[in-house]
């Protein structure tokens, strides 16, 4: 196993920043994912950690040994990607066995480890199948297997399952995440998908524009976002977001809305109070942290009902509060009809205050 610390890297392309001045500190034995969309540096990153890119600025290393001028070969990694990199022509077993076999390892080694690896992942009945003959699913799991009998201190993963379908790559997470834990060996693993950066990773570091928004763990990233791109991104369905101002109105802290105005809790207040804020803000919350309802209450937000989208076990429902869309995650059997006046109940205990002006997150 590896730590591996990334301090003020970055890479060009040219002209071109592609990773600013990036700091990350993985610890022995933990699962990174990073999380970002297309073009936002996480496979930039990647590539540099594995010796696939040169680094522009800043240094790696990987335990005590700084690895900026290593070839990949001298790395000690084991590197996934998403389109398997399998040779057609051989077995399953010859291609998990290949690395070892280009080092010269003997025979009774090499099929000590393929078979200890195929039984971990399940694959022992392919392993005189070739590549042609198999799923997707089990291309990825020989590739991982040929990842495993190397015994690297370093996995990196490259959207390993992007192009699998839904119920498959759902199948693939639980495996990858059993199979970090058997293993005990440092991963990272990079990923547009959410999902799989939530469910797998002890810590997520969020990417964008070849910036590191927000380094946590999964539970802080959803529930302490700070800033309103990292709070938009990570979220499924996503954040509503609405423009509003801050109103002091004797002892309460107003947010105003251009058609309704709420009170902030006190503890919320106190921290805009300590603080130099401008009045513009945008208020921002989950759509199932928000209780839709028929009848008006106390601080309820009057909205309109645009459309209803049942998914099974909840329900969709998109309002308009004013000109801003709000949409609102409830229970199954909620019925309104198109055009409905309904009254929207915002969770004050979870609900976001971010900077109009620079995004960053008040709480």
């Amino acid at each position: 196993m590896a730590s591996v610390s990334i301090k003020n890297v970055w890479k060009y392309y040219g002209e071109t920043a592609a990773v600013k001045d990036l700091n990350l500190e993985v610890q022995n034995g933990e699962f990174l994912s990073v999380l970002g969309p297309s073009g936002c540096g996480k496979s930039s990153s990647l590539r540099m950690l594995a010796g696939l890119e040169h680094i522009s600025a800043g240094d790696i290393h990987f335990g005590d040994r700084r690895v900026n001028d290593l070839p990949p070969k001298d790395r000690d990694i084991a590197m996934v990607f998403e389109n398997y990199a399998l040779y057609p022509h051989k077995t399953v077993f010859d291609n998990i066995g290949n690395a070892l076999k280009l080092r010269k390892v003997n025979t009774s080694t090499i099929q000590q480890k393929v078979e200890k690896a195929a039984e971990m992942l399940e694959i022992e009945h392919l392993l005189q199948r070739k590549p042609m003959e198999l799923s997707g699913g089990q291309k990825q799991r020989v590739a991982i297997g040929r990842a495993i009998v190397r015994e690297p201190e370093l996995f990196l993963f490259d959207e390993p399952i992007a192009h699998l379908d839904a119920k498959l790559r759902a199948h693939m997470r639980g495996e990858l995440k059993i199979l970090q834990r058997k293993l005990g060996t440092t991963m990272v693993y990079v990923t547009h998908d959410q999902m799989e950066a939530l469910s797998m990773a002890d810590r997520v570091a969020v990417m964008h524009e070849g910036v590191l928004q927000q380094y946590g763990t999964p539970q802080e990233i959803y529930n302490k976002p700070v800033n309103a791109w990292v709070a938009g991104f990570v979220g499924e369905p996503p954040m509503n977001f609405l423009e509003c101002e801050l109103v002091q109105e004797g002892d309460a802290m107003q947010v105003k809305h251009s058609t309704f105005s709420v009170s902030l809790l006190p503890e919320q207040a106190s921290i805009i109070n300590s603080m130099k804020i401008e009045r513009k803000v945008q208020l921002a919350i989950r759509p199932d942290e928000i209780q839709i309802d028929g009848k008006q209450s106390a601080d309820s937000i009057k909205a309109e009902v645009k459309i209803t989208e049942p998914l099974g076990g909840d329900m969709l429902v998109d309002t308009s509060v004013g000109k801003e869309k709000v949409l609102v995650k409830t229970k199954p059997d909620f019925t309104a009809t198109m055009g409905q006046e309904c009254f929207l109940n915002f969770d004050k205990q979870r609900w976001h205050v971010f900077s109009s002006e620079t995004g960053l997150a008040f709480f």
